[in-house]
């Protein structure tokens, strides 16, 4: 019944695995990790924009209420037609 997937899996130590989201602590914003840049993690917020560089450190993986609160946020920003 319960088919919520895991939201941050290590590729490598201290890294999470590209396509998993997790919570960018600094920011305070969820993000999808979209790949591995020497010491960095490359972010993209939920719906798209611009990436953005986080030390490994100072990510967790982002819980569901994260994950949908960042969708919602995302719905309602669309709606309102404040992004595509």
């Amino acid at each position: 019944m319960n088919d919520v997937k895991p939201t941050a899996r290590a590729g490598k130590p201290g890294r999470p695995e590209v396509g998993s989201y997790v919570m960018d602590t600094g920011t305070e914003k969820v993000g999808l990790v979209m790949g591995h840049e020497g010491p960095y993690v490359q972010l993209r917020s939920y719906g798209g924009g611009r990436e953005w560089d986080a030390a490994p450190d100072a990510l967790r993986p982002a819980t569901p209420a994260e994950r949908l609160s960042a969708a919602t946020a995302y719905a309602n920003a669309r709606s309102r037609g404040e992004v595509p």
